[in-house]
C-alpha cells in the first residue's frame, strides 16, 4: 500500500480537529496534529454527517460503516462484534459508526431503513450490506474485503 492510498481524513475525538492519518502506521498509534491525544484506530471511529464522504468515501482502504442510534437494543448487540474487528483490522479496515438520528441525510442517501445496518464501502462504493445482527455472515464479509 501506497501512502497516498493508505490515508484517511479523521476528526479527533478529544478536540475534532481534522488529521489526516497513515493507516500502514496505525498501529504505531498515531496522535492528533492539533492536542497530540491519540486517534484510536483500534475500536470504531465515531464519523458525523459532515465527516462521512471525506472519511468513508475517499478511504484508501476498505470501511465497515455501522449505521446506529443509541436507542436501538439490537445496534448495542453489534457494538462487540465491532470492537473485536476493529482491533483485529487496525490499518487493513477502518471501522466507524455513524448515527442515524444525527446524520438523516446520509441516512437517507444509503436508504437505511432498519437499524443496525453495516455496510462495507472499497474505493468509494459500498460492496456489501448486512442487516440487523448477523456476526458470521459480518465477519465473513470483513474476510473477504481485506483479503
Amino acid at each position: 500500500m501506497n501512502d497516498s492510498i493508505a490515508r484517511v481524513t479523521l476528526r479527533c475525538g478529544f478536540c475534532l480537529a481534522l488529521n489526516s492519518v497513515d493507516l500502514d502506521r496505525a498501529k504505531d498509534r498515531p496522535v492528533c496534529g492539533e492536542c497530540s491525544k491519540p486517534m484510536l484506530l483500534d475500536r470504531p471511529v465515531k464519523v458525523s454527517q459532515e465527516d462521512f464522504e471525506r472519511t468513508v468515501i475517499h478511504a484508501g482502504i476498505p470501511v465497515l460503516v455501522d449505521f446506529y442510534a443509541d436507542w436501538c437494543a439490537p445496534c448495542k448487540m453489534v457494538a462487540p462484534l465491532l470492537d473485536e474487528i476493529a482491533h483485529q483490522q487496525i490499518g487493513k479496515m477502518l471501522v466507524v459508526k455513524v448515527d442515524t438520528d444525527h446524520a438523516p441525510d446520509v441516512a437517507m442517501q444509503y436508504e437505511i431503513r432498519s437499524i443496525p445496518t453495516l455496510i462495507i464501502f472499497q474505493n468509494g462504493e459500498e460492496i456489501e450490506r448486512s442487516l440487523g445482527f448477523e456476526p458470521e455472515r459480518v465477519r465473513g464479509l470483513v474476510a473477504k474485503a481485506v483479503a
